[in-house]
């Protein structure tokens, strides 16, 4: 059983574009996710749990979904550690370029639960950084609504 679920995650990463209703949401979220952990890129397996909570709350008990918005998140945090083409300040690009595209995305930035991310951090500056980011998305997501 292990294998089949663990073949199924693989394959809706690869063709999630297809396959995935709403997959546009699901990695804009993922980006997000993704953004916070990645300035803790040392202790970034400390995050998953919190990651799990978070994902099945928003998907509200889909485990598949859920288990993709994880899978996605740790596909862009592998990328940004290995320096893949992505960094942090390629994220926040990304983030802002897809709120231009479709605006409605502003809505699924929910700072208060990201904030549960905060307690992870052992770093001080890390965990001010972190907060930071979370002004930026707060003033993102309050930009792009009033606009």
């Amino acid at each position: 059983m292990l294998f089949s679920s663990n073949f199924k995650h693989r394959f809706f990463s690869a063709f999630r574009e297809l396959f995935v209703h709403h997959h546009g949401s699901l990695e804009f979220r993922a980006k997000i996710l993704a953004l916070l952990i990645s300035v803790d890129i040392e202790n970034q397996d400390d995050y998953y749990e919190l990651i799990e909570k978070i994902a099945v709350d928003i998907y509200k008990g889909d485990k598949d979904r859920a288990n993709l918005l994880i899978l996605t998140v740790q596909e862009l945090v592998k990328k940004v550690k290995d320096n893949n083409g992505l960094d942090v300040d390629m994220l926040v690009l990304h983030i802002q370029n897809e709120l231009k595209v479709v605006p409605r995305y502003a809505k699924k930035i929910d700072t208060n639960c990201l904030r549960s991310l905060l307690s992870v951090s052992k770093d001080k500056n890390i965990s001010s950084y972190q907060e930071n980011i979370l002004e930026f998305l707060d003033t993102l997501k309050a930009d792009t609504l009033k606009d």
